[in-house]
């Protein structure tokens, strides 16, 4: 499943990820991760990376953050596309369906994701005009 338009140091996270179940990659400078696969919405190919999560009742949180850029990324097309995604979290392999946090829901989200990792706050600004969807992911 490796995705070569993906950068070199996410490409190794990930392939350290998947060769060790998790016990190296987990955790990236500090912050927990999982892996995360979505299906292209143009190809129908599997897309799987690396991302930072939170936990909220029992469901895990992404940022979609792209590090503030304008415009959403891939894997949040794709997966708005088509919630039906799967995750790793460890060793832990699951399916599980995604939808986009609006509202209060949202802003709590947001509020627990950015004292996990305060420089959301500083992609929420870098984005603009851009609303970073904040997608919650829940086991099937």
């Amino acid at each position: 499943m490796a995705d070569k338009q993906l950068a070199d140091w996410i490409q190794e996270h990930l392939d350290r990820y998947l060769a060790s179940d998790g016990e190296d990659g987990h955790m990236w400078n500090g912050l927990p991760t999982l892996l995360l696969t979505t299906k292209g919405r143009k190809s129908g190919d599997d897309r799987q990376l690396p991302l930072i999560y939170g936990e909220s009742n029992g469901a895990y949180i992404l940022v979609a953050s792209k590090g503030g850029h304008s415009h959403h990324p891939s894997w949040y097309l794709n997966l708005d596309a088509n919630p039906d995604i799967e995750l790793q979290v460890k060793a832990d392999r699951f399916v599980a369906k995604a939808r986009t946090a609006t509202g209060d829901e949202r802003a709590k989200l947001w509020d627990l994701m950015a004292q996990l990792f305060p420089t959301y706050n500083d992609y929420k600004i870098r984005a603009g005009s851009r609303k970073i969807p904040v997608v919650v992911c829940e086991r099937v």
